[in-house]
Order: C-alpha cells, then structure tokens, then sequence
C-alpha cells in the first residue's frame, strides 16, 4: 500500500516555505542547558523548499528534572537539583531565495521567542555573592527571549539533498544573573553544520539528519563560558496519504569542549543528552495555499550534567505568497 501513496515534489516543497531554524532557550548556558535546543531541525530538513516569504510559529513545552545528588551552576548560584518547566511560543518569519546561489537554494530568517519559565532547585548550595543556603529556591519568568538569525544552502539531486546552515545567538532577551528563570543567554552564540535529507515521493519515505556544532561566547555577569557542543537531530517518516505522514524523531547532543572561566566553580562540567519520539505531519489548505502542521514528543534518556524529561513541539508553517 506504500507504494501507491505518492506525495507530489510540489507539495512537499510547499512544506519547506519555513526558511528559518527555530531555536530557543532555557534557563542560562551554565545551568546544564545549551544554547541550541535538540530537537529543532526535523523531516525535511535539507530538502528545497519552494521560493517566497513564510512564517512559523512553534509551540514548545518542555518538563525536566534532576535529583538532589546532582549540582548546577545556575544564575550566578550553584544548585543541588533541579526541577524546569518551560512554555514558549516562537515566530519565525523566513525568505527562501529564488535565484540560485552557488548552485543551490538560499535561504534566511530570524525567529523569536516570547515565554514563561519555572525553576525550582532542592538546595542552593551557594549564592551570587558567595553566600552560602541551605534551602531550595523557586523563580518564575515571563518575557522575550533571545533574537536567532539564520541562513541555509541546500541543494538537491533526485532523491538525494544536501544542507549547509548557519545560526546565531543574540543576547536581548530577559536575563539578570542574580535570579534562576532567565529567558535569555546573556551572552553571544554561533552555531554551524550541514544536514542530509533522503526523499522518494514514489514511496512516500523520508529521511533526514542535521550534525552542528555550537561556540559560545562568555558570560560577562558570571564569567562563565559554555564549552563547544556537537548535536545531531533526526527524523524519518512514511506517507500515509497526499497529505498526511507519521514517523520518529530524535536527537543526541554531546558536549565535546568543557565549560571555563571563573565562574566554572564545578570544572568542565560536560553535558550529553539523547531523546526519541513520535511526529505527525499534515497539510491542510489555508487560503487557497498549503499550509502544514506538525506534532512531535521526545523523551529523554541518558542525560549528564543536564536536566531531562519530556518535551513537545507543534509546529505550523504558513505560506505567505
């Protein structure tokens, strides 16, 4: 039966109008969490997409914990335990270029963020100032996170299509050193890599993965700096219909480079996480164009010097001519 579901170029294309990457944040870089966010690129990833303006936006909700035995440096603090709950919306407006540029097709957008974010610790082991507690503290936040600009290349033959991307990190989002819940790094990112997407339309099957690599400038309120991190996202999938897919998603991110400065009261501090997950992808017409709609939830597993649970995305990316 799969090999009657035949997905048109044309529309797949139509799915890929979301020209930026979507990245978000999480409490601060020292807290145990990277600036890049696993899980953002997914199907599709380095496929073509069709010229013109979009925009995406992307629900993300992400619920993690780490026991007492485990310490964070965090907001300036260092923090035994950890418990994260995270709601932000991102928008992301995107252009994909149609003339070619070095053979392929360019694209550029930015995205931003506006969220809320919940952190609860067990014991702060010790304050901004040296001071040292013996009880838990607990910080909420809303507000605008970080500003993420981003260009791609990709390029296509048959089947086979290849990606280049770049992403940074600017630092306008919420952040004060002196508490738990900071929407922003507070400090400047660069982010690289390139992606491989398997697409046959004949049958319907899809897949994709992106490897990059993140640096990570330091933090002037804490001084601390984030080390070097290596992160591949994943994803396959079958079409079920013209206009509906399932498939799996995952990601693994591993810290290659230990984290420095004097605010690195707990070395290296080298973090790894895995996740998996299902997805569901459908387009749907949306004033006489289509627009696509996708649902993922990861679980995450073998995580060190780093919170885990669960997350969840849904992404809608919409046509603008």
């Amino acid at each position: 039966m799969a090999s009657r579901v035949r997905p048109s170029a044309h529309r797949i294309r139509q799915l890929l109008l979301l020209g930026a990457v979507l990245a978000g944040p999480a409490a601060a870089d020292e807290g145990g969490v990277s600036f890049w966010l696993p899980g953002q690129f997914g199907s599709f990833a380095a496929a073509p997409g069709e010229p013109g303006w979009s925009v995406g936006s992307v629900y993300y909700h992400a619920s993690s914990d780490a026991d007492a035995a485990r310490s964070f440096p965090l907001g300036g603090r260092v923090a035994a335990g950890l418990d994260a709950r995270a709601d932000f919306v991102f928008v992301s407006p995107g252009y994909i270029a149609a003339t070619p540029v070095a053979g392929g097709q360019a694209a550029f957008g930015v995205a931003g963020v506006f969220g809320a974010l919940n952190v609860d610790t067990t014991a702060t082991l010790q304050g901004p100032r040296g001071n040292v507690f013996s009880t838990g503290l607990s910080d909420e936040r809303q507000g605008f996170g970080d500003l993420y600009p981003t260009a791609s290349l990709r390029w296509s033959s048959g089947h086979h299509n290849g990606m280049v991307y770049t992403m940074g990190g600017v630092p306008v989002g919420a952040y004060d050193a002196d508490r738990l819940a900071n929407l922003g790094t507070n400090h400047w990112s660069l982010d690289g890599g390139g992606g491989y997407t398997y697409l046959d339309p004949a049958n319907g099957r899809e897949f994709s993965a992106v490897l990059g690599f993140t640096y990570n400038w330091e933090n002037p309120d804490t001084d601390y700096q984030n080390g070097v991190d290596a992160h591949l996202d994943w994803a396959a999938s079958q079409f079920l219909s013209e206009s509906t897919h399932v498939g799996v998603v995952g990601y693994l991110y591993q810290q290659v480079t230990g984290d420095s400065g004097a605010g690195a009261v707990l070395g290296d501090f080298k973090s790894q996480v895995a996740g998996i997950g299902p997805q569901v992808g459908h387009f749907f017409a949306f004033g006489g164009k289509k627009a696509y709609f996708n649902l993922k939830g990861i679980y995450e597993f073998d995580a060190e010097n780093r919170p885990s649970g669960w997350n969840t995305w849904v992404t809608v990316s919409i046509p603008l001519q």
